[in-house]
């Protein structure tokens, strides 16, 4: 599915510059760094209440679709610097973890 689908049916709110066209082939929802690099697959969107630097390498060096910041969380200025650098797209949501994957999970299935 087009990640501008997923943005639009979760409403989520774009914090850097974004691929719309890039094809999302899952999820993973996890705030742990190292299960997320263990774990989340390539084009996939990683769901996280993490808001620091330290993601975007994760997502860098697993080519991840995007991170989803939830519940209302800002990420910190530098964050959203690195990953429009890195080519990243970041977004949040007031949502919470467990909403965003429920609605992903019926959008992707």
């Amino acid at each position: 599915m087009k990640l501008s689908h997923i943005i639009s049916a979760l409403e989520l709110k774009c914090l850097t510059k974004v691929d719309g066209d890039r094809e999302v082939v899952g999820a993973y929802t996890s705030d742990l760094l190292s299960d997320v690099i263990a774990n989340c697959q390539e084009g996939q969107l990683w769901i996280t209440l993490q808001g620091h630097q330290n993601i975007i390498a994760v997502a860098l060096l697993n080519d991840l679709a995007g991170v989803i910041i939830t519940c209302g969380y800002p990420p910190n200025p530098d964050t959203i610097d690195r990953a429009n650098e890195k080519g990243i797209a970041l977004f949040a949501t007031d949502l919470n973890s467990y909403q965003v994957s429920g609605k992903l999970y019926e959008l992707l299935r």
